[in-house]
């Protein structure tokens, strides 16, 4: 391979502006936490390498490989090995390594003690491999970049791209640097996470034919945030392999992780991604695995399913067993989906200072005129509203606008009482005349309206019915109807049905606990009211109180159409998804008060 050398991080450096190099400098001296490092069991790395192509066996010094994150080198060692390897066995030399070599690997790492620690590790391997030192530091010094990969320049393309892309919340980016990844990277879309980048990037990289293989966290997947990425590896890639690690202890250190393995390449061709869930991560374990999965599949490892067409446009990815995925899909082609059906899906209020608006309702100190009732998760009790007396201030109208202030003047005297806080909220900072205004309008309409109140964090579908007497808070999903009646569809919202389809779809909480949010209960399919046969509608109103799963489902199961099998099969997807107590029973009381910190790479 002719020695090209890489365009250096200083020369990067250089084009950039005095801000952008102080944001990039701060992180190149940061902590773990901050550029979101943990590192990689080798057992997983290497059938990572394996799944990618990345082999002894290849003509690894005619191709290319990049490493976008190294790290202490938990790919980039074991590659290198493999490389020296494979042009040992084609007949290379220490004497030519340095010329031949040259090109075959390009690595970057932003900090700067954990570069310089790797960069060591690699010069010795060379070194005790036969290099001269002079050749071994000067390869390492051609292969290794120090500086942030986002923004580098990189010679590509490339065959092979492996790696574990940092995890790292936007809020801990400095926002100079934030908006330049903004403008260089499409898929950096709403509260992704710099992993989303780290994948357009590469995949841009790779060459026609390649390979990419990471561990990385699993929730783009189905995340909302996950969408353009989603879209851009439907458009030209496919996935091959997804080896989901969730709780196995994928990684050297204890971390609150949620990791997959995805080996993506570019080419379209074939639409069956073979699939594992979560593998014993040891080296004997993954060596079988990673074997089955180049070979033979199912048949030589039980741990394997095949499923088909998984990247689709936008739309989340659903990797679980085949025939679950058979029977969604099959319900999603014969009926509409929620609100296709006359159904609406909403969310409660939110306000940005909830210490100020909600409290006590007797004890709100403002006119009868401008209070509610208000419901929130801990109100809901068995399918109904135990309401604990809360009330939020209301500043809205019955026409939108907001309440004058001279004309409720408990009102106002309350609220000015507090104006230091409230007008602190972004809200107020973007309207300043609206500065007592809640974040989310409140429409006094929808407290009359009856409605269904769904958690957005649950064990199972607890579906509350509310004649029209509350308020709801932001942590509730509110669902009303035009067309079905609401007794009815409380009932299909709480069956086995509703859960799969919400169980498949969502990004799970620590503990397993599912997410009912909006863009998830869309995702439910219905019949149209007209539809359901009057008796069947009566069924369903009955069995929308009754708490035995059981009761709950006959019905709805009927309305769909299943036969015994499909009942049975919904059953246990349903059953699998929920959440069960510690001590027994059927779902644990209540979810985490507060969401667990996200993973960390």
């Amino acid at each position: 391979m002719v020695e090209r050398p890489p365009r250096t991080s200083q020369r990067a450096e250089q084009r950039r502006r005095p801000s952008l190099r102080v944001a990039v400098r701060a992180l190149s001296d940061g902590d773990d936490a901050e550029r979101g490092a943990v590192f990689t069991k080798r057992s997983v790395a290497e059938a990572i390498l394996d799944l990618s192509g990345y082999t002894a066996s290849a003509p690894l010094a005619d191709r290319r490989l990049l490493e976008p994150s190294f790290g202490d080198g938990s790919f980039l060692l074991p590659a290198l090995d493999r490389l020296l390897e494979a042009f040992g066995a084609a007949g290379g030399t220490p004497a030519g390594a340095r010329a031949a070599l040259a090109g075959a690997i390009r690595a970057v790492e932003i900090h700067r003690e954990t570069f310089e620690r790797t960069r060591a590790a690699v010069a010795a391997r060379l070194t005790r491999w036969g290099l001269a030192p002079a050749d071994a530091e000067a390869l390492s010094g051609a292969w290794l970049i120090r500086d942030d990969f986002l923004l580098t320049e990189l010679d590509g393309p490339f065959q092979f791209v492996v790696g574990n892309p940092p995890y790292v919340r936007q809020e801990r980016i400095p926002s100079e640097l934030l908006a330049a990844y903004r403008r260089r990277y499409r898929t950096l879309y709403g509260r992704a996470d710099l992993y989303i980048p780290f994948y357009e990037r590469c995949l841009d990289l790779l060459a026609d034919g390649g390979r990419l293989g990471f561990i990385c966290a699993n929730r783009w997947l189905k995340n909302k945030y996950g969408g353009p990425l989603r879209a851009k590896i439907a458009a030209s890639f496919e996935l091959l392999y997804f080896i989901d690690l969730e709780g196995t202890g994928a990684f050297r250190s204890e971390v609150l992780a949620y990791p997959a393995i995805t080996v993506l390449s570019r080419r379209i061709g074939s639409s069956v991604t073979r699939v594992a869930l979560r593998p014993d991560p040891s080296a004997p374990s993954m060596g079988r695995l990673s074997s089955a999965m180049l070979g033979a599949g199912p048949a030589a490892d039980d741990r394997i399913i095949e499923v088909a067409a998984v990247p689709s446009g936008r739309d989340p990815w659903l990797l679980d067993e085949p025939g679950q995925l058979q029977l969604l899909r099959r319900l999603e082609r014969r009926y509409p989906s929620l609100e296709e059906a006359g159904c609406r899906v909403g969310i409660g209020v939110a306000t940005g200072a909830d210490r100020v608006y909600i409290a006590p309702y007797d004890a709100l100190p403002v006119e009868e005129a401008r209070k509610l009732p208000l419901v929130t998760a801990a109100d809901l009790e068995g399918g109904a509203v135990a309401w604990k007396r809360r009330g939020i201030v209301n500043p809205f109208l019955d026409d939108g606008s907001l309440a004058a202030l001279e004309d409720y003047p408990l009102f106002a005297r309350y609220l000015r009482r507090h104006r230091a806080v409230l007008s602190k909220r972004y809200v107020a900072r973007k309207n300043p005349a609206g500065w007592y205004r809640t974040i989310d309008r409140i429409t006094p309409s929808l407290l009359r309206r009856p409605k269904l109140l769904i958690p957005d964090i649950s064990g199972t579908a607890a579906v509350a019915y509310d004649s029209g007497e509350y308020y709801p808070h932001h942590n509730l999903y509110v669902v009303t109807s035009g067309s079905w009646d609401l007794r009815a569809l409380q009932a299909v919202l709480r069956s086995s049905v509703a859960v799969m389809f919400v169980s498949a779809y969502c990004v799970r909480m620590a503990g397993g606990f599912l997410r009912f949010q909006a863009q998830y209960l869309r995702r439910i399919r219905v019949p149209r009211w007209e539809d359901v046969p009057a008796a069947l509608r009566c069924e369903l109103a009955a069995a929308a109180e009754v708490r035995e799963q059981r009761a709950v489902d006959g019905p709805v199961f009927r309305l769909f159409g299943l036969d015994d099998r499909a009942c049975a099969r919904v059953a246990a997807i349903a059953e699998g998804a929920r959440v069960q107590p510690a001590g027994g029973g059927r779902t644990r009381g209540s979810p985490p008060r507060s969401r667990p910190p996200r993973a960390r790479d």
